[in-house]
């Protein structure tokens, strides 16, 4: 079972154990909705372009709206199932749906006011590592000075180079792929001027 397999089955767990109703770092989206979200994004083709194109959002937000109405627990099937046959998504599932599944698991893990980052094997840090670095230029493109990520173990990665000031975002690479998705809540030490630290803190990271 690939990575992403393993955190899709952990993600249905933890949605399952959470409820429907339950807050996620998704916004103002609950569990129902993430849920919806990830079936719309794997079993519509005709509405998921809308995740990322502005003039289909309004058609995504409809359907997705209907599908949030679905029963709770046959939501969490069809997360659970995956893309159908026929998708590229189920072709390409340990790619494509590592850091959709990773992430998505820590939105509902970490929306409560008590949480700890889990241990993750030395191999899973590795797969997101690697997933890592091409999400990083994305996430930092904005940021006015000098983006650098390392690993405790003394990896290094320069996501994004601007500016004569460097501030460098040490932690595991599954923390660091977490902050460059835009969340705050991760386990990350900063290092750099204090206010190029609350510059880089303050760039939109989305991706």
């Amino acid at each position: 079972m690939s990575m992403a397999q393993r955190e899709r089955q952990h993600l249905v767990q933890t949605m399952a154990a959470a409820g429907p109703d339950a807050p996620t770092l998704c916004g103002e989206w609950t569990v129902r909705d993430l849920a919806a979200h990830l079936v719309v994004r794997e079993r519509r083709p005709d509405a998921a372009p809308g995740i990322l194109l502005k003039p289909l959002a309004g058609y995504l937000e409809r359907v997705q709206s209907k599908v949030a109405r679905r029963p709770f627990p046959q939501l969490l099937e069809q997360v659970r199932t995956g893309p159908p046959v026929w998708s590229y998504l189920r072709l390409a599932d340990s790619v494509a749906n590592l850091t959709e599944m990773f992430v998505h698991h820590e939105d509902v893990r970490r929306a409560g006011s008590s949480w700890e980052a889990r241990e993750m094997s030395p191999a899973d840090e590795d797969r997101l590592w690697q997933a890592l670095r091409p999400v990083a230029k994305m996430a930092y493109r904005k940021s006015p000075v000098t983006v650098v990520l390392a690993t405790p173990d003394g990896r290094r990665h320069t996501a994004h180079t601007a500016g004569g000031h460097t501030v460098v975002l040490t932690g595991p690479p599954s923390e660091l792929l977490l902050h460059a998705f835009g969340r705050d809540e991760v386990r990350l030490s900063m290092s750099g001027d204090p206010d190029d630290v609350r510059a880089v803190l303050a760039t939109d990271r989305s991706v």
